[in-house]
């Protein structure tokens, strides 16, 4: 169904068919469920604090398993957090602890795979394009060169990558 469709469908029901409809929805598809209660109750801080617990039990687990250090399940979040509007600050400041938490895990312990250092360079990069993008530069500028100095200081094997971004 194209959205022309549905637009015409959906101007031709009542407003109590419309309503049923959107309950129907709500009830049916978790998806929906979880952008309504967003919506209307936008709790971010508690988002923000899920988001943090989220990666760094990646990273630092808090039961004896083995860390997984794995780039997706922030990935995950920071697409979920687009998909529902959150601040843009917010989503900012999830994509930078993603990065850090990688370094202060790092600095711990050393990771031999290349494609970790690729994958926290491709998560910089789509965070300095947000932040850019959304002209939040001087809120996140210190947090930005830090990230950079500490891959440098920790020897990444990209790290000139992440300086040339800075520049």
């Amino acid at each position: 169904m194209s959205k022309r469709a549905l637009k015409s469908y959906l101007g031709e029901l009542t407003k109590k068919q419309l309503q049923e409809q959107v309950l129907d929805l709500y009830t049916r598809f978790k998806p929906v469920k979880t952008y309504y209660n967003f919506v209307f109750n936008p709790k971010e801080e508690k988002l923000l604090e899920d988001a943090k617990f989220k990666i760094s039990k990646e990273y630092f687990p808090v039961n004896t398993r083995k860390p997984k250090t794995r780039r997706s399940v922030a990935h995950k979040i920071i697409k979920h957090y687009i998909q529902l509007g959150v601040d843009p600050f917010v989503l900012a400041d999830v994509m930078l602890f993603n990065i850090e938490v990688a370094q202060k895990y790092t600095a711990e312990k050393l990771i031999k795979q290349d494609s970790f250092y690729a994958s926290m360079h491709k998560s910089f990069t789509e965070a300095i394009s947000y932040i850019e993008s959304n002209g939040m530069q001087p809120d996140f500028q210190f947090r930005i060169a830090k990230v950079v100095k500490t891959a440098d200081e920790q020897d990444w094997i990209n790290s000139e990558a992440f300086k040339n971004l800075l520049e």
